[in-house]
């Protein structure tokens, strides 16, 4: 039987830190120990790297083909720093939030905090339904995208299956989600995302280096402000991946530590993204805008088979509000909390079957949800928490030196409201709203429909992105409705 674990209270600076110690003493509480319950730097560096980027890793050439090589790289860089910004404007506003509640004498052991109950707790009621609608609405569409994006990268394996088909498939596989407790227990599943995202950028790589440059390749972007907008804010989703940032923090044993990680998980996406999308983009060139996934470019091999990228995160924070919301988040049977979570699964299958392309949805959701949710929301939270001179002095922690203090830290997120709600949501929207229609202008809808290489004879047709869209949702419409 394992040994009872002591629970001690440890008090940094102004915050109190909740710390499991003792060592258990069997070989079976080792193993769950290692495999289940992770709550180190190290867990979340896994967490925040393999969930920060993703399925977007496959659509960023289609990006670089809408913005051109240099854009590109720059934007890369740019919406990089911006989004490790943002990040640590968030985990400032957790350590605040639940240093405030620890002095009131409020337990979190049994409780997952989540991003609408900081603005809650700093900033009242208004704050907090705006940051759940955005929150929520966000990581649902992030989830359907994840799942689309699974079965379209399986269809390039298996074309024996349509992708509606893989999408019922990976819906079903998706729901077994339902039994990860919470990012504390998903250290398994963090290292196997972060090891395949990386395997994946490197195939991506290599494959496009060796293949060469396509006869007569051309690198025409940018070409059009719709497209180029389009593709920028493809980037910024990429990297606005931290809609997850304080239930990570929350499953760590010491939170604190979360802005370094953060930091150091985004320089180490940079290292993957940059290299895999430029290579493409050499390689293939203008190609890449008629085709969104970067699989579909590149010849079938048992190493472009073995790429993967996992799904699931984005599904956890929106399980927690669900149990929230029904009164079973702190209930101890995970099989009740797993039963009462499937409603949550069904939306983002059916979602997912609805749209069975994601690389038009990324920059879609990029500019509507991800500037409002993980960009100017939380850089407006930081500015109103922190408006009076009392809460600045009394801040758990206060800005570094660097950054101007105070003042410094006021100018960054001035600028970053006023970019991303001009650049991000006004061009970047407006841009992602006209995509569909300036396809549809070119003709994308009425030419040939792209064939991909099937295993029989004859080429495997599969229609282009906005007819495919017009089929989808045109199953559910009530007969004589077009």
């Amino acid at each position: 039987m394992a040994a009872d674990k002591v629970v001690e209270t440890v008090v940094v600076g102004n915050y109190v830190e909740m710390e499991t110690e003792g060592k258990p003493q069997n070989m079976k509480s080792k193993l769950s120990n290692f495999f289940w319950h992770g709550g180190s730097v190290y867990d979340a560096w896994f967490s925040c790297s393999s969930n920060q980027v993703a399925q977007v890793l496959l659509t960023l050439p289609y990006s670089f083909s809408q913005l051109g090589m240099l854009s590109g790289i720059l934007f890369q860089l740019f919406y990089g720093l911006l989004g490790s910004w943002t990040a640590y404007l968030i985990s400032i506003l957790y350590v605040e939030y639940r240093t405030r509640k620890e002095r009131e004498k409020v337990d979190f052991r049994n409780h997952v905090i989540q991003w609408f109950e900081v603005l809650d707790g700093l900033l009242g009621k208004h704050w907090r339904n705006v940051g759940l609608a955005f929150n929520c609405t966000f990581l649902l569409f992030g989830s359907v995208i994840q799942l689309i994006a699974c079965a379209s990268n399986i269809y390039y394996i298996n074309d024996n299956l349509d992708k509606r088909t893989w999408t019922y498939i990976f819906g079903a596989c998706c729901a077994t989600t339902v039994f990860i407790p919470s990012f504390h227990n998903y250290r398994i599943w963090s290292f196997l995302g972060l090891l395949m995202t990386t395997y994946t950028a490197w195939y991506l790589t290599i494959a496009s280096l060796l293949h060469g440059q396509v006869e007569g390749v051309k690198h025409a972007g940018p070409t059009k402000l719709v497209l180029y907008f389009t593709g920028a804010t493809n980037i910024l989703y990429t990297f606005g991946g931290h809609a997850v940032t304080v239930e990570i923090m929350h499953a760590m044993w010491k939170p604190q530590k979360f802005k370094a990680i953060y930091l150091l998980a985004t320089l180490y996406v940079i290292t993957l993204t940059l290299p895999s999308a430029a290579a493409v983009y050499w390689a293939f060139g203008d190609m890449l805008l008629n085709h969104s996934n970067a699989f579909s470019l590149l010849p079938r091999s048992p190493f472009r088979d073995m790429a993967f990228i996992t799904f699931g995160f984005a599904c956890t924070p929106l399980y927690f509000v669900w149990e929230k919301a029904i009164g079973m988040h702190e209930c101890k049977s995970l099989c009740k909390r797993a039963a009462a979570r499937l409603p949550v699964v069904i939306p983002i299958w059916f979602l997912a079957i609805v749209f069975p392309f994601f690389g038009p949805i990324n920059s879609t959701v990029g500019s509507l949800l991800v500037s409002f949710t993980v960009y100017i929301i939380p850089a407006l939270a930081h500015i109103f928490t922190f408006k009076s001179a009392a809460a600045r002095e009394n801040a758990v922690e206060q800005p570094p030196k660097f950054v101007g203090r105070w003042v410094g830290t006021y100018t960054i997120n001035v600028f970053v409201v006023v970019w991303v709600l001009v650049v991000g949501f006004g061009f970047g929207g407006s841009s992602a709203a006209a995509t569909p229609l300036f396809q549809h202008h070119r003709g994308s809808v009425a030419s040939p429909p792209t064939q991909l290489q099937s295993h029989s004879s004859q080429p495997l047709i599969w229609p282009s992105n906005a007819a495919t869209f017009r089929l989808s949702y045109q199953m559910f419409l009530p007969h004589g409705f077009t």
